[in-house]
């Protein structure tokens, strides 16, 4: 079983934060103006969607997420029934993401603004390495619990760091995906030791998210790379609130993961009507592309564009995240399961004697020419015998002849 990792690394703690430097923060948010979501604003800003961070748990008593998180659980055994009690080694990854993807603010100005403000947050809590659960039957049971919650997003800043992944997942994923639910994954990061994108974000069907730095090119140390990243958002010189009401520096995936979700949640309030697939259609065809290829190992389709996302005309596609994951099902899975067929051993045929020869009909006119038996069997000898007469024959009238000429002498 591989164990699941939270995919940010926390750069800096910044402070446990008075109002004046929370005034501050607004102000590091650099992407929300150069990736066009404050522009996305003026048409939506989240409401009526809802959004499942499965992570450490989010404290929803934190300032800028007020009235945010509007349900949860726990699925780790360690945490509290409403999820919003943080756990693990890492206990304030969950509500950092939370805050990056629908933080509020407060105080007109101050704290941090998520991308989807008004989007609803359900928190569930799961244990990075902590409790006696399996890992992996928790994510399977949080992602059953967010659809069954409502949810129309998922978020996961986390990472197996394996390419492939348990069959639960299939199951769960699966249900998901079958319910019209946009499953988002961080690709990891080179600098926690994840150097190729791990699941969820290789499963089919989910859309994954690989970070750049402030200048938009790839992050070395806060990405990673694989064919399954869908688009880039920013992984570095992220800000985001800490439990109890702080604030922190930080980089990683972990981060870029919610700036998508929370672009997935404009595009679902702008567009109710667009299945899952045309969504994630939707935010990578709008994608700003990085270079010539439309489509790369490193940055996806490209980075993400919040104001075209939700503006932009872009047809109707028959994309179906379920189809993608049930037909990787059918064949790798089968795969796997159906052993070599053993060679079957059969005994060596028996020649058949060839039936004897079964005598026809007599003729009455009689044999007009000889079979091979009756020359074998008799006509050979009766040559032989013929041959030796007519020798005997031929000597003795020499012989008479002869005896003749002696007596006329």
């Amino acid at each position: 079983m591989a164990s699941l990792a939270a995919a940010g690394v926390l750069a800096s703690i910044l402070v446990v934060a008075p109002a004046a430097f929370a005034d501050a923060i607004r102000d590091r948010e650099y992407w929300l103006a150069q990736y066009g979501i404050s522009q996305a604003w003026s048409v939506t800003r989240g409401q009526g969607v809802t959004v499942a961070v499965i992570d450490t748990g989010v404290d929803g008593s934190h300032p800028d997420l007020a009235g945010a998180v509007i349900g949860g659980t726990d699925v780790s055994g360690e945490g509290t029934s409403n999820g919003q009690t943080p756990i693990g080694d890492s206990s304030e990854h969950g509500t950092m993401v939370a805050s990056l993807l629908a933080g509020r603010g407060h105080d007109g100005d101050a704290g941090v603004m998520g991308v989807a403000p008004e989007a609803s947050l359900l928190s569930i809590s799961v244990g990075f390495g902590v409790g006696n659960i399996d890992s992996d039957a928790q994510i399977a049971s949080a992602v059953r619990w967010a659809v069954d919650n409502g949810a129309d997003v998922i978020n996961m800043s986390l990472t197996r760091n394996t390419l492939e992944w348990p069959e639960s997942w299939d199951d769960a994923f699966l249900y998901a995906m079958e319910r019209d639910v946009v499953i988002v994954a961080a690709a990891g990061n080179r600098g926690s030791g994840t150097t190729q994108v791990g699941a969820p974000a290789t499963m089919p069907g989910v859309l994954t998210v690989a970070g750049v730095d402030r200048n938009g090119n790839a992050s070395f140390d806060a990405s990673s790379q694989g064919i399954s990243i869908s688009v880039s958002a920013p992984s570095e010189e992220l800000v985001g609130a800490l439990p109890g009401g702080g604030y922190a520096q930080w980089s990683g995936t972990s981060g870029a993961a919610p700036l998508v979700s929370g672009l997935v949640a404009l595009v679902r309030s702008a567009h109710p009507e667009l299945s899952a697939g045309n969504v994630i259609n939707r935010i990578t065809q709008t994608a700003t592309q990085v270079g010539s290829a439309a489509e790369s190992p490193i940055y996806g389709h490209g980075r993400i564009n919040a104001v075209a996302a939700v503006n932009s005309r872009v047809p109707v596609v028959n994309d179906d995240p379920a189809a993608l994951l049930k037909d990787w099902i059918r064949i790798y899975r089968r795969a796997a399961a159906t052993p070599t067929p053993a060679a079957t051993i059969k005994p060596s045929p028996t020649p058949t004697p060839a039936p004897p020869p079964v005598a026809g009909p007599a003729n009455p006119m009689g044999t007009l020419l000889p079979t091979v038996d009756s020359l074998r069997n008799v006509g050979i000898p009766l040559l032989v015998y013929v041959t030796l007469v007519i020798g005997v024959l031929l000597l003795g009238r020499r012989a008479l002849r002869q005896f003749g000429a002696v007596r006329r002498r």
